[in-house]
């Protein structure tokens, strides 16, 4: 996730995907929409791209191994690909920087959220935490299973933090006459830090091993 460009031309507040789809690349390329409403988002720094690769590496490194082991399951890992919200239409997407997914039937289809078992963002120090929230929660909206947030730091660069979240459909007791503003949530599930761990471990969606070694830069 990167924070939206400063000199963006200016655009209706609501747009169709077949508008969308008739703008330059590089202006559509910045932007997601969410039930029609024209989100600015764009690529961070170098620093954001080149973990969001090593991410991907390490990813589909693991995804390679535990397909493997089990020849009846079939995860593809791509980075920075539109997932589409809903069964059908496609003028409500997001764009995660990294994603995992079952692979689908048919080549260059479509993504929908339903495919997805993990979306992660990279989040560089610029990032709002009314921007991360704001994501997270239609991630969540989407039932998408995991979301990972991986942050960066600054001087020296490299990962701070690592955190994975699992989806929780219900929710906790709450007073009297008080409802969740979100049906779905999203809950910490863990987290691993290169002070404190020697690497990401996790069992899902898959087991995934990644020693901070796969993600020196």
């Amino acid at each position: 996730m990167s924070t939206p460009r400063a000199d963006r031309p200016e655009l209706p507040e609501y747009m169709t995907w077949e508008e969308l789809e008739r703008l330059p690349e590089e202006i559509a390329s910045q932007i997601e929409l969410w039930d029609g409403r024209v989100v600015w988002v764009r690529r961070g720094p170098a620093e954001h791209q080149d973990y969001t690769n090593l991410l991907w590496n390490a990813l589909r490194r693991n995804a390679l191994e535990a397909m493997s082991g089990d020849h009846e399951q079939c995860f593809r890992v791509s980075t920075e690909t539109n997932v589409f919200l809903g069964s059908s239409g496609k003028s409500d997407f997001v764009t995660p920087d990294f994603l995992v997914y079952r692979c689908l039937e048919a080549e260059y289809q479509d993504i929908r959220a339903s495919d997805v078992l993990l979306a992660g963002e990279v989040l560089s120090p610029s990032n709002t935490p009314k921007d991360v929230e704001a994501k997270k929660a239609r991630y969540a909206d989407a039932a998408i299973p995991w979301y990972w947030e991986v942050r960066l730091a600054r001087d020296p660069r490299g990962i701070e933090i690592v955190r994975a979240y699992a989806l929780e459909t219900g929710h906790g007791k709450l007073p009297a006459g008080v409802r969740p503003l979100h049906p779905t949530n999203y809950i910490l599930a863990d987290e691993w830090t290169p002070a404190t761990t020697d690497g990401i471990h996790i069992d899902f969606p898959f087991p995934i091993r990644i020693p901070w070694s796969d993600l020196d830069y």
